[in-house]
């Protein structure tokens, strides 16, 4: 018994040593993440675009966001390899598992933010390029050192997630408007929810990697519900904006009312039974919610 013990461990072992190049990089770079950036900054610049789309343009503005957030994702790795050691939701990142070293991750971050930045600055426009390194800095040298110091990392962290369709607003117009900050604020308080339910979920392994989360410090969850439910209420009031502001249309309004409302409907059940369960119902709803809203913000653009 004990032989075929140690025969499925070196099986195991084997495989998570021959995990591809490919699949290796993908984790440096967090790569659903930043999938998640390149086509929230391409809902921005394409709502912000009048008339016939710059593809042109539109590509630069994708490819220098890219770099950026590709290097951000590689220097955060870097700057927190010795706690992803400490969680296994992060143990076998690049760093953590050996397959990547130190310098060579700190010199590819270095260097991607460097040139997607100047890229953006060259190729696209200086707004869109300032924009890209307050998030770059906001997310390194604030967010990140502020996960070990207080719960309220989690809402300094929505800011530079929430500046991607800003990035693409200012890509296409350059310049920052209502419009612009209207979509930065939805996807800052789509957020907060979605984070509540990860953190809530995974709370122990936060505590022992050294993460200050809500839900470590607030033992009966009942501030952490709170966070879920007025940030899901503060979300549907920012999801119509795009249409007091006339980018979007009726279609667009009601699907907004009615997938704002299904997400609220999440967290208060969410806060009703602080549960493993409705943690993933409500992570769930927010994963469903963010791509609909989206189809129908680019779907039912008006101008």
């Amino acid at each position: 018994m004990s032989e075929m013990k140690l025969s499925a461990e070196a099986i195991t072992a084997t495989v998570v040593a021959d995990k591809s190049w490919t699949a290796v990089f993908a984790d440096l770079v967090k790569a659903r993440l930043t999938a998640l950036v390149l086509l929230t900054t391409f809902v921005g610049f394409y709502l912000g675009e009048r008339g016939t789309v710059d593809y042109l343009l539109m590509f630069h503005t994708l490819f220098g966001t890219a770099l950026v957030a590709s290097g951000a994702a590689a220097l955060n790795q870097w700057l927190e390899r010795d706690h992803d050691a400490k969680m296994r939701r992060t143990a076998s990142r690049p760093l953590p598992s050996g397959r990547m070293q130190p310098a060579t991750v700190a010199i590819f971050g270095g260097a991607c933010s460097v040139v997607g930045l100047v890229y953006l600055a060259a190729l696209v426009n200086p707004l869109t390029s300032v924009v890209g390194a307050v998030t770059s800095v906001s997310y390194l040298f604030i967010y990140t050192p502020l996960k070990r110091v207080t719960w309220v990392n989690t809402l300094v962290g929505a800011i530079p997630g929430a500046l991607p369709p800003l990035m693409g607003w200012t890509a296409a117009r350059n310049e920052l408007s209502g419009e612009g900050w209207a979509l930065f604020a939805i996807l800052a308080f789509w957020q907060i929810p979605h984070f509540m339910a990860i953190a809530w979920l995974y709370r122990d392994e936060y505590a022992k990697a050294g993460f200050v989360m809500l839900p470590n410090v607030d033992a009966g969850g009942g501030r952490t519900a709170q966070q879920a439910i007025s940030n899901t209420i503060a979300l549907l009031l920012a999801s119509l904006c795009p249409y007091a502001f006339g980018l979007n249309g009726k279609i667009y309004l009601a699907a907004a009312l009615i997938l704002g409302a299904g997400y609220c409907w999440c967290a208060v059940r969410f806060a009703q039974q602080l549960t493993a369960q409705r943690a993933r119902q409500l992570f769930l709803a927010s994963i469903i919610y963010l791509p609909l809203l989206i189809a129908a913000l680019v779907g039912n653009k008006l101008k």
